[in-house]
């Protein structure tokens, strides 16, 4: 799914009707999608009524579209015309032919008509307004969404409430939101997702999202030209590398956690585990080697390198031993449950040195066998830098240019604002374009965690993933997300691909022991990372 702004779309909209494809078409084909899948996700319905709230602009076309639609298909469909509408306009002609009733509210003033029919209709939809408003309401407008709030609030059996491309009253760039908007359980976006809807408060209004085609758009320049997308299944599905039958686990990568201190132990065995749960081959947890006691019996199928430690944490000569651990490691993840000492600073500094990334042996130069084998032996994998290791990191001068190509580093909004500079009130109020920018900046895949979590690739790609859960607002649920790309990277995965599915993944096993649960209160990271199999079995 493609995520949009509201210029965007409407530079598509503009170019698809110069193509040949009408706004009239669009409408149509937009309309009739709307009314497919009210038909399709409210058939199980004993009472097929839908109550259309109508605008004067193309919400209100589309909404009309559905209607006509929904009154063909056995039906009763009834638009409520909220703003006036031109008295020939074809589509409430259509409707009338077809059976369905209309009423209009300037005829209903104390709004008692509307009253009524919210009780009698078991669907409405909202389509007063669309992509194009801005706020605040006009106040007889929100008296209307008022009413509807209201009445509805009293109803032992409410109608399902589904937004036509955005609730009405929502900024679909900037995510503001009227007071006044009706919470839909359903909306239904057309072509692609508006970019508003991936924001607060305009999120709490939107319920599930589905999005409808508006007719063969892909080959316009305006459409290609557009980068961000919104994850989805089909998108993870293609993601995941395949499980030949003749498979071992060399095939599936090793995946090397570099991880844990004393007083976070079990940071290394939720990323590790995590990684293995993901298809990776081999996990290796590299800790401070006072953790092997304790967390050994309960990782029974990982290997382990133990790390030279002080007072607990990993000491600054311990990636002396990592890089001789190195040579059939296929990822690696940093920073896990590390601690802040600065002895675990001078270790990340030491890893990623470029002067340590090559050796030099013998005299002169001439490079002898030996040091050519000592350099291949040492080339760090690809990585994952997340949690404490990402603000060690920001400590360092010139990190960015140290780390290999196409790193992934994975910050919440704390740890973003202590690399970036920024505060945190700045990253969350404009989540998308920071993201971006500090991807091409550093020059590495940017994982931005938190509601809406993005991903970032310095070459201007953007994917949102489409979920916002306090489940997730958990310690340790960082790690699991770190493990699970780890993973991914382990078995070949491309960087910006695995962030893009070990995010998408994290959050359905987030919402999935939610559920199981049966409350989002009581999730740690364990019960997350015990929904990933499950998540996963549904996808293959």
């Amino acid at each position: 799914m493609k995520l949009v702004t509201v210029p965007e779309m409407q530079a598509v909209e503009r170019e698809a009707n110069e193509q040949g494809l009408t706004y009239d078409k669009m409408m149509e084909n937009a309309g009739q999608g709307l009314g497919n899948i009210i038909a399709s996700e409210y058939d199980y319905l004993e009472t097929k009524k839908v109550l259309g709230l109508v605008g004067s602009g193309n919400n209100g076309g589309d909404t009309l579209v559905a209607l006509i639609y929904l009154e063909k298909r056995d039906w009763d469909a009834t638009a409520y015309i909220v703003r006036p509408r031109p008295e020939n306009d074809p589509l409430m002609q259509q409707l009338n032919e077809a059976g369905g009733r209309i009423v209009q509210h300037e005829k209903d003033v104390r709004m008692n008509q509307l009253g009524s029919l919210l009780g009698e209709h078991s669907v409405l939809l909202d389509g007063v307004l669309g992509t194009g408003i801005r706020l605040p309401l006009k106040p007889e407008l929100g008296k209307v969404f008022l009413k509807v709030r209201s009445t509805i609030s009293k109803l032992d059996t409410p109608p399902h409430v589904v937004a036509v491309d955005c609730p009405s009253g929502v900024d679909c760039d900037n995510g503001e939101a009227a007071p006044e908007c009706i919470p839909a359980e359903l909306t239904v976006t057309m072509a692609a997702v508006k970019s508003g809807l991936m924001r607060f408060p305009a999120a709490n209004y939107t319920g599930e999202l589905r999005v409808v085609n508006i007719g063969p758009v892909d080959d316009l320049p305006s459409w290609k030209q557009i980068s961000a997308i919104v994850v989805d299944a089909d998108i993870v599905l293609s993601i995941l590398p395949k499980r030949p039958r003749d498979a071992h686990k060399g095939t599936f990568g090793t995946a090397l956690v570099v991880a844990g201190s004393v007083n976070y132990t079990g940071a290394a065995v939720l990323a590790g585990e995590a990684a293995y749960r993901i298809g990776a081959g081999l996990v290796t947890l590299a800790v401070p080697s006072p953790l092997h006691a304790a967390l050994s019996g309960q990782f029974p199928e990982a290997t382990w390198v133990l790390l030279p430690h002080d007072m607990g944490v990993i000491a600054a000569d311990a990636s002396e031993v990592l890089r001789k651990k190195l040579a059939n490691v296929t990822a690696m993840l940093v920073g896990p449950g590390f601690g802040l000492e600065e002895t675990t600073c001078e270790f990340i500094s030491r890893l990623i040195a470029s002067d340590q990334q090559t050796h030099h042996g013998g005299m002169g130069f001439v490079r002898s066998t030996a040091s050519s084998a000592a350099e291949e032996e040492v080339k760090l994998p690809p990585m994952v830098i997340d949690a404490d290791g990402l603000k060690l990191l920001a400590r360092l001068v010139d990190w960015q240019s140290k780390l290999p190509n196409q790193t992934i580093l994975t910050p919440h909004p704390g740890e973003m604002a202590v690399i970036s500079g920024l505060s945190k009130d700045e990253i969350q109020a404009d989540r998308i374009n920071i993201a971006a920018r500090f991807a091409k900046e550093w020059g590495h895949i940017l994982v931005l965690k938190g509601a809406f979590t993005i991903i970032a690739d310095p070459d201007g790609k953007i994917a949102v993933i489409p979920v916002a859960t306090p489940a997730l607002a958990r310690a340790g649920t960082g790690d699991v997300l770190a493990g699970l790309i780890v993973g991914l990277r382990a078995q070949g995965v491309d960087a910006f691909q695995a962030a893009m599915a070990g995010a998408w993944i994290h959050a359905q096993a987030g919402l999935l022991a939610a559920q199981q649960l049966g409350n989002a209160a009581s999730v740690m990271a364990g019960d997350v990372l015990r929904a990933v199999p499950q998540v996963l079995s549904k996808l293959y």
